[in-house]
């Protein structure tokens, strides 16, 4: 099966069709007022750090500013260079916008998870999940729309027939490369956890605190899966792909009106996407937190809707912290962030992979689990001397053919 949702088993009748369509709606609604609060959210907290008060002008406390910036961008005048590839240039900003929404499809954005509910709630007599659907292979589907996001931005560059957004385009392919592959290495941690590629089968095996996978896999998987979905989202110190400084304003130089004002969403879109997918792979997602025999329960609330409410606090966490992150860092050189990606990041991320799936064996075999962890972690950190070993050797005689010219 493909996930389907659990109101469409069975005799077709017009109340699930009707729940699947409002589920869509409120997907969609929930996602463009989403992206409105996390542009004022953004300007609004940098500006409290930096003794400013930002956006107050626009409605109350300036909710409506990011409404108001929309409207004079769809009203402005749109222009095409001359050099451009006309029907590339025009797909490429849906490209970088449109997979932002699919991801919600398999997010778990509530349900009732407890005594193996499954995340399973009943609404107007029927069962159903607070997602569009469950397929078997969902956190696939997750990496491949993440993936394509991406081209939406290569194609924007080389499509607009400029030097600059093609600079950005060709960062952007590099930076892709560098960081899916450890985002991929620290997500197979969670996999190898969980035992299934299902969102719902991932939260429902977080039933408590220790079980969440930011305690399960170690830590060191979430802050890599942190750091490389932070480079996803070309989100600070990462931001090579749009420097002002050196690129004019990269990818999107050449766009204005209706294209520049998806780029600009699309970016605040896939963040609070990548918060809602590291809520659901490391923090539980709709789980509420539970040490031992202790449940934090909200009093009064249903435990599908207490779901939600645990989901949207987890989530807040973490578009704070990116927002706290572009207020604080500076931007990496473009070899420190290469660098990153290649020697420390994918590293790092395949040995702790190999490392968790060792103890897993050693435990399945009954091996001694002290010996497995120190004779793993000896080849590991033996095969890391090499690399390094092999990398300032290149480093050498790239510096000798250098002085030989």
């Amino acid at each position: 099966m493909i996930g389907i949702d659990p109101l469409l088993f069975g005799e077709l009748r017009w109340m699930p069709i009707i729940l699947v369509v409002v589920k869509i709606l409120v997907i969609f609604t929930v996602g463009l007022v989403g992206t409105m609060f996390m542009v004022w959210f953004e300007r609004k907290v940098i500006a409290g750090m930096q003794n400013r008060i930002g956006p107050n002008k626009a409605g109350p406390f300036g909710l409506l500013q990011t409404l108001a910036d929309g409207m004079k961008l769809l009203f402005k005048e749109d222009f095409m260079p001359d050099r451009a590839d006309r029907w590339i240039y025009r797909l490429a900003p849906f490209l970088a916008f449109v997979p932002a929404f699919l991801v919600w499809a398999v997010i778990p954005l509530g349900g009732d998870f407890r005594d193996d509910r499954d995340g399973l709630v009943e609404w107007f007599g029927h069962v159903t999940r607070v997602q569009l659907a469950d397929p078997p292979v969902g956190i696939l589907l997750v990496l491949a729309l993440s993936s394509i996001a991406v081209y939406g931005i290569m194609l924007a560059g080389w499509s607009s027939g400029s030097k600059y957004p093609l600079l950005g385009a060709v960062r952007a392919s590099a930076q892709m490369v560098s960081y899916e592959a450890a985002l991929g290495l620290s997500l197979g941690a969670v996999l190898l956890s969980a035992g299934t590629l299902s969102t719902a089968g991932i939260v429902a095996v977080q039933d408590s605190l220790a079980d969440w996978h930011l305690v399960a896999t170690g830590v060191v998987p979430f802050v890599i899966f942190l750091i490389a979905a932070t480079a996803e989202l070309n989100r600070p110190p990462f931001d090579l792909v749009e420097a002002e400084q050196e690129l004019v304003g990269g990818f999107n130089t050449e766009y204005s009106a209706f294209g520049f004002a998806l780029f600009f969403l699309a970016e605040f879109m896939n963040t609070i996407t990548m918060s809602a997918i590291i809520v659901t792979l490391f923090l539980g997602g709709p789980q509420p937190i539970s040490f031992g025999d202790t449940t934090l329960d909200i009093p009064l609330i249903p435990n599908g809707l207490e779901g939600t409410i645990w989901f949207t606090l987890k989530l807040f966490i973490f578009l704070y912290v990116y927002v706290w992150l572009r207020a604080t860092l500076p931007r990496l050189r473009y070899d420190q962030l290469m660098d990153l990606g290649w020697k420390v990041m994918i590293p790092l991320a395949l040995g702790w992979f190999l490392l968790l799936a060792a103890i897993r064996v050693g435990r399945d075999e009954d091996w001694n689990i002290v010996a497995v962890v120190a004779a793993t972690l000896a080849a590991l950190v033996a095969g890391y001397g090499l690399m390094l070993w092999a990398t300032r050797v290149s480093t050498r005689n790239r510096q000798r053919e250098g002085a030989a010219y």
